[in-house]
C-alpha cells in the first residue's frame, strides 16, 4: 500500500532542537542542587543523541548536606563549600552506569564552562564536545588552564547560541503548548 501524502498533516515547527533539549535537561538537573549561590547541571549525551547520564553540583553520597558548609567565604578554606562539593560534570561522569569507554565520543551539556578539574575528568573519560551556557569565569587562571587542557587534548567546546539560550516553562495543562522565556 502506498501512502497518499496529501493526507499527511504538517508537523509542528517550533519544537526544540537537540541542543535546546539537552541544555534544558541540564538546567532541570541544576534545580536539584541545594547550593544557595550556584546551581549547575550537566547532561551527557551519546553520539546518537541518547541521554547517558545527568548530574548537578552537590555533596558526595553519604555526606549529610545539613551539616555541610554552604558558604562561599570563611575564616578557613575548610569552612567553605569548595573542598567538599562535587561539580555537576564530575557527578554526571560518576553517575554513569555503563563502561567508561562508552563515554568516548559523547557530548556534555552544562550551565557553566567546566573548571580545570572537571576538564581533566571530561578528557579522561573520552567526552569529545562540551556545550555550555555561560563562561562566567572567562580569563581566570582556572578557566585558562581548562581551555588549554581541552585544546591540547582535542576536546571541542562551544557556547550555546544566544538565540537558543531559552528557559523552558512547561505547562501542566494538557491543552497548552510549551512557552519560552528569553534569558
Amino acid at each position: 500500500m502506498k501512502l497518499d501524502k496529501s493526507i499527511l498533516g504538517k508537523k509542528r515547527k517550533n519544537y526544540l532542537d537537540w541542543d535546546e533539549f539537552f541544555i534544558g535537561i541540564a538546567k532541570l538537573s541544576a534545580g536539584r542542587s541545594k547550593d544557595p549561590s550556584t546551581q549547575v547541571g550537566a547532561c551527557i549525551v551519546s553520539k546518537d543523541n541518547r541521554i547517558l547520564s545527568i548530574g548537578y553540583n552537590g555533596t558526595p553520597n553519604g555526606f549529610d548536606d545539613d551539616v555541610f558548609p554552604w558558604n562561599r567565604d570563611g575564616t578557613h578554606p575548610n569552612h567553605t563549600k569548595y573542598p567538599y562539593v562535587c561539580h555537576a560534570e564530575l557527578n554526571a561522569i560518576l553517575n554513569y552506569n555503563g563502561s567508561r569507554k562508552d563515554l568516548r565520543g559523547a557530548k556534555i551539556y552544562v550551565d557553566l564552562f567546566p573548571c580545570n578539574e572537571c576538564a581533566k575528568a571530561i578528557i579522561q573519560c573520552g567526552i569529545q564536545e562540551i556545550i555550555y551556557l555561560s563562561d562566567k569565569y572567562k580569563g581566570t587562571d582556572g578557566n585558562d588552564a581548562s581551555k588549554y587542557l581541552l585544546d591540547e587534548c582535542g576536546v571541542t567546546y562551544r557556547q550555546l547560541d544566544a538565540k537558543k539560550q531559552k528557559v523552558l516553562r512547561l505547562s501542566l495543562k494538557p491543552d497548552e503548548a510549551i512557552t519560552y522565556i528569553e534569558d
